[in-house]
């Protein structure tokens, strides 16, 4: 009896020593598991904060800004309007121009909008090219098309005399040809002298200003500068729409002052 109770005790013992090891494995394990999981989550949590850090300066880098053009001004903003509506190059509106008038030559030429070119209107007689309306104006031939922009040019006679001479910059029709009022005989003497001491052409000055700042030709005039000297002052549009005028020598063809427009 005595062996049969100890050796049932001692089966007792060693099942509770069994479950007991069992329970400490299982708290272990769960203590194990619960550490790996924590420095799993750790690390992840560790590498999601690192990458947010690198991310953060990246996802608020902006990209730096390209230089866009400056706001034009209303002078440029007019240049581009007017250039671009113009098919006539300055080198054909001289050439209708002073065949408008037998044995003519230019002395001064601008590009105008319609508008403008009607304030310089002087109230003009019938372009030969046409026959006069009942009522006096330019027969259909000789009207410009509405809001086309205009050559304005003044030739001069061998004489001196002057005639204005307006010209569809578009389809290259001349729209009014008249000569100037108000002409005195030493104003007339005085271009004469002019046309004829000018050893370069209109077309010759343009050229010498533009084989300086490439561009486009808007205004010709032949006029004494400051010192004098007989020059073709130049107007060369560039492509950012400012104007750059050349004093160009009449004599020679050098360019001897030059001024942009920045407006």
């Amino acid at each position: 009896m005595t062996c049969d109770s100890r050796s049932k005790n001692t089966g007792f013992l060693r099942a509770h020593r069994v479950r007991a090891a069992g329970v400490v494995c299982v708290v272990v394990t769960a203590a194990l598991l619960t550490g790996c999981g924590q420095d799993s989550g750790s690390t992840s949590a560790s590498t999601k904060t690192s990458e947010a850090a690198r991310a953060v300066p990246e996802a608020t880098k902006s990209p730096s800004p390209s230089a866009s053009p400056g706001q034009m001004t209303e002078d440029q903003k007019e240049r581009k309007e007017l250039i671009s509506a113009t098919k006539v190059t300055y080198d054909k509106a001289i050439t209708t121009a002073e065949g408008e008038v037998k044995g003519s030559k230019l002395v001064d030429l601008e590009l105008k909008s319609a508008e403008d070119a009607a304030d310089d209107d002087e109230s003009p007689s019938p372009s030969p090219t046409g026959s006069p309306s009942p009522t006096g104006s330019p027969s259909p031939t000789g009207t410009a098309a509405a809001g086309a922009p205009q050559w304005v040019a003044t030739v001069a006679a061998t004489t001196g005399t002057k005639h204005k001479v307006h010209i569809d910059a578009v389809s290259g029709k001349v729209v009014s040809s008249s000569e100037e009022s108000d002409q005195s005989t030493s104003d007339k003497a005085k271009t004469a002298k002019r046309i004829t001491q000018a050893k370069q052409t209109a077309q010759q000055a343009a050229k010498a200003a533009t084989a300086k700042q490439q561009g486009t030709v808007t205004a010709l005039e032949l006029d004494d500068d400051d010192e004098g000297t007989l020059v073709w002052k130049t107007d060369v549009v560039t492509k950012d729409w400012k104007k750059t005028t050349f004093d160009i020598d009449a004599s020679n063809g050098s360019v001897t002052h030059q001024e942009t427009d920045n407006d």
